[in-house]
């Protein structure tokens, strides 16, 4: 049996009601010396990006590269029929030996999107529609949180044949490194991406300030994986379009540029801002790696 990393296949579904596979079973021998058939090799398609675990959880390959083939089962070695036996004093012997059994493997699959950049930020910030503003992807939005329950991947289209591949992770709360809100599933999935752009806002919930959900936000990277807080971001201001948050605009600019951050400012609704946020993410993408480690 052999996994195909399928660059076509977005999700691990198929596998999830389908969990145990099965490759053709071989012929047996028949008569005039004839070898029976082998067993037709068993191909099960799965999601560019897809880690591979062995019964122990350890990691026995990455499926990273679309086309990317790898061995999950070895059938059995067949067995030889009399005839292997024979000789010059015994042309018909009644001896035989048995086929080898097929290898049997448990494995766990586990999908982390391949993106060059991620939108991080806390729930209902406007990731979503900032992704379908700025690519052909249509996540679900909504005005309470948490409507985002699996990550979006959408291409982004720049003038001079450019494009990168955009990922809106679901938002991430306080203790999300610890599975809060689901956070650990989400933020394994920005391992793989090589720049990450933080949306705020100016939320009305008591409790709440842009900057401080920028600080949470952060030491949630940091204790989920400190690479993650060492990569390459964008902080940007969403919802430039209401009155309250245009008036705050140079306040929170100020803010940030006391920690050397140049606060970028956006309307996913209007669109405004879209394209300097889009070129400052290309011009991002441009100092790092095409590959990180995930």
């Amino acid at each position: 049996m052999v996994l195909l990393a399928d660059p076509q296949l977005g999700t691990l579904l198929d596998l999830r009601y389908q969990q145990h596979y099965r490759a053709e079973r071989g012929q047996h021998g028949a008569g005039k010396d004839m070898d029976g058939r082998r067993g037709e090799t068993l191909v099960v398609r799965v999601p560019q990006g897809t880690l591979v675990r062995g019964a122990d959880g350890e990691v026995v390959v990455d499926l990273a590269q679309a086309g990317q083939r790898w061995i999950a089962a070895r059938g059995g070695r067949g067995g030889r029929g009399n005839r292997h036996f024979a000789t010059s004093v015994n042309r018909a012997p009644r001896q035989a030996e048995p086929g080898q059994p097929g290898e049997m493997q448990t494995l766990h699959l586990e999908l982390r999107l391949l993106a060059d950049a991620g939108i991080v930020g806390y729930p209902n910030v406007g990731k979503s529609s900032f992704i379908a503003r700025v690519s052909k992807a249509r996540p679900r939005v909504a005005d309470y949180p948490f409507t985002t329950l699996v990550p979006n991947l959408g291409v982004v289209s720049l003038p001079g044949e450019r494009s990168f591949v955009l990922a809106d992770v679901p938002g991430l709360i306080e203790g999300a490194h610890a599975g809060a809100g689901l956070g650990d599933r989400f933020l394994r999935h920005l391992q793989r991406t090589r720049v990450l752009l933080h949306m705020i806002e100016c939320s009305i919930e008591p409790g709440r300030d842009p900057l401080a959900d920028y600080d949470r936000v952060r030491l949630e990277l940091v204790r989920f994986d400190p690479g993650l807080a060492a990569r390459p971001e964008l902080v940007v201001l969403n919802k430039i379009d209401l009155p309250d948050t245009r008036s705050r605009l140079a306040e929170l600019s100020r803010q940030f540029a006391r920690r050397n951050i140049d606060l970028l400012a956006v309307s996913a609704a209007t669109g405004e801002g879209s394209r300097a946020v889009l070129e400052a993410l290309w011009k991002a993408l441009g100092t790092v790696e095409d590959r990180l480690p995930g």
